[in-house]
């Protein structure tokens, strides 16, 4: 057997449907492996690790819910399609429940089949590429909390990797909550200087008054309640990095003495004459747009371009949508171990509405969104669409125009409708019977009026 392809079983007597059935599949680069009855497929999930599973509701020996619940213990990705007559409709939507991807009612379509396997595949390989990619990542680089592989953020890393080792002041530009903190860390962890300190300063947080103390350190009588001496952070950060988030905030006076900083490796505390030497890399990190804080006269053209000798662009999470799979994988692994969670995964349905919301927040409102789900998750179940906040329960995206013309029959604009829904959805059933306001019964009994599969 060819191990890098899917395994698929097939639990259905012999038929002609079932022979064609097998066949089709065979010739979609899959391996196919037929048993007749439940006990043969007992014995098939035994020895064999199966990918997905298309069994017969009413299977001889064994039925197929049982067989649906061996299937997912042996391998609890597993996609399963059920196959049931028209008077089968209430156990197959339990099937659904129980873990089931779709089910359907013969004569199959096959294409539509096919669509379904390769979906849940896909997902499966996912997971796989995310454990995969986080080890990779962690051995080589370092960025076991930078999950992506968009072509932007795979650029972040290049840059990273390529920068870490040197002793270049790096500027850091992009959206809050794009994960420029962490690229700094990245940055330290791959340099000569990761057993040295790495020391964040956030600008935005300090009032004026405060923040060249911060920097630089005081002595003893500085100023008013400066009782003793006290160590600024380059000071700390001495052989190690000082990373100046929010550096955009930083007051006038103080860009001064920072420029010289960088300049002559060399600063004075805040009250102080003796010149202190420092061995400090600079990581900067701003989410404004320093280039026209020059142009306003709001920021130094000199440290403007001191501190930006490399400039690394943070991607928003919506011009990176495709990686929002692999965080939200990352994510709920890290809340498990943290909260003692069991979430398995998100559901397709979920996984849309993730994909289609602009995440102004970026990176950490999804961390954030994701961490307050599985808080509330309970048990070993997949975070489905109730989990969602509300403000993600009301995302929807423009719908295709149907083509309704004067008359048309009230079931041809039904079926066009159904049919436009189920697209919208990516076959998602359950979905699209909630988004026409249906029961799930309902809507397949429809799908077999109109032969939608």
């Amino acid at each position: 057997m060819d191990k890098d392809r899917p395994t698929i079983l097939v639990v259905d007597r012999e038929s002609d449907a079932t022979t064609a059935l097998i066949g089709f599949l065979r010739g979609n680069d899959v391996e196919v492996v037929w048993v007749r009855d439940g006990e043969g497929a007992f014995n098939a999930l035994d020895r064999t690790r199966v990918d997905c599973l298309v069994t017969e509701l009413r299977v001889q020996r064994i039925d197929g819910m049982g067989l649906l619940r061996r299937a997912r213990e042996k391998n609890p990705g597993v996609c399963a399609v059920v196959i049931a007559g028209t008077a089968d409709i209430d156990q197959a939507v339990e099937a659904m429940r129980q873990g089931a991807a779709d089910f359907q009612v013969k004569p199959l379509n096959h294409e539509k089949l096919l669509a379904v396997l390769r979906h849940g595949l896909e997902h499966q390989a996912l997971a796989a590429r995310v454990a995969e990619m986080e080890s990779q990542l962690d051995e080589r680089f370092g960025f076991e909390r930078l999950a992506g592989r968009s072509r932007a953020i795979v650029r972040v890393m290049e840059q990273v990797r390529h920068i870490a080792s040197t002793r270049a002041t790096v500027l850091i530009e992009g959206e809050t909550g794009t994960g420029k903190g962490l690229v700094a860390q990245a940055i330290h962890q791959n340099s000569p200087r990761k057993g040295e300190r790495f020391v964040w300063v956030n600008c935005g947080a300090l009032v004026e008054g405060v923040i060249e103390s911060e920097l630089f350190g005081h002595e003893r009588g500085a100023f008013t309640g400066a009782s003793g001496l006290r160590r600024g952070r380059f000071e700390l950060a001495d052989g190690g990095t000082l990373f100046l988030d929010e550096i955009g905030e930083m007051p006038a006076a103080v860009q001064v003495k920072l420029l010289r900083a960088i300049q002559d490796r060399s600063f004075e505390r805040v009250g102080g004459t003796e010149t202190i030497k420092t061995d400090v890399r600079l990581v900067t990190a701003t989410n404004r747009d320093l280039a026209a804080e020059v142009a306003a006269g709001r920021f130094r053209e000199d440290l403007f371009y001191r501190l930006g000798v490399v400039r690394i662009q943070m991607p928003p999470l919506r011009e990176r949508s495709e990686d929002i799979p692999l965080l939200v994988e990352a994510f709920i692994r890290e809340f498990n171990g943290e909260h003692g969670r069991r979430v398995t995964g998100i559901t397709r349905g979920v996984l849309d509405r993730l994909m289609r919301y602009p995440w102004p927040g970026n990176v950490r409102e999804l961390r954030n969104t994701v961490e307050g789900m599985a808080v509330f998750a309970e048990g070993r179940r997949a975070l489905d669409l109730s989990d969602l906040p509300d403000a993600l329960r009301e995302v929807e995206s423009a719908g295709e125009k149907l083509e309704l013309r004067v008359g048309m029959t009230v079931n041809e604009a039904e079926r066009q409708l159904i049919a436009a829904t189920l697209r919208h959805t990516g076959n998602d059933k359950p979905r699209a019977a909630a988004m026409l306001g249906m029961g799930l019964r309902t809507l397949y009994r429809k799908l077999c009026r109109y032969s939608l599969g």
